[in-house]
């Protein structure tokens, strides 16, 4: 897991700025593969996520290692990650791109969540739990333990670790600036200059 530690600072910039900006500033960093392709929020939340990812990893189901018993077990590893995810970090999971179960359910939490869809009750034995807080690939972009994650009603974002403080700080200052430019805009000023 990554040894960075998101300040209260940061995760309130973050929580002001959007995806379209982390991603030009990550773009000039020379990353352009951050945006977890595919998903929405399952309900709008007027919150923006921010915490740092803690990660499940899934395996295809093998039949012989996953009945429908195996999800009574109290060690079984999605429960553990479920349980475990410390307080204002982000559950991530890599469910191979298949769709997510009990969306109304987990919609109408006090928290934002994303998925790329939902999907009828008949995936439960699709997939193992097997590894937790290691990378992984989620909508096709690495997120490793650590990475600060980002949500707002376009999608999310992944922020390496070791970028989270100057994204912030950068994504501020150009959210602060759009924010003049639309001002003046409003106020009948043309967008070129």
């Amino acid at each position: 897991m990554s040894e960075y530690i998101l300040s209260e600072e940061t995760r309130d910039k973050l929580r002001k700025v959007s995806t379209a900006s982390v991603a030009t500033a990550l773009y000039k960093r020379g990353l352009r593969n951050q945006f977890v392709q595919g998903v929405v929020p399952v309900e709008r939340k007027a919150v923006t996520m921010v915490g740092q990812a803690f990660t499940l990893r899934y395996i295809p189901a093998r039949e012989d290692r996953n009945p429908i018993a195996v999800f009574r077990d109290r060690d079984h590893k999605q429960r553990v990650a479920v349980e475990t995810c410390p307080e204002g970090h982000v559950l991530v999971m890599d469910a191979r791109k298949d769709s997510v179960r009990d969306a109304a359910g987990i919609g109408a939490l006090d928290m934002p969540a994303y998925f790329a869809r939902p999907s009828a009750p008949t995936n439960l034995t699709l997939h193992e739990a097997i590894n937790i807080n290691v990378p992984i690939a989620c909508g096709d972009a690495a997120v490793f333990p650590g990475d600060v994650m980002l949500g707002d009603g376009d999608g999310v974002m992944v922020i390496p670790a070791h970028l989270a403080d100057e994204i912030a700080e950068e994504c501020t200052e150009m959210e602060s600036y759009e924010d003049f430019v639309l001002e003046q805009v409003n106020g009948g000023a043309g967008i070129i200059g």
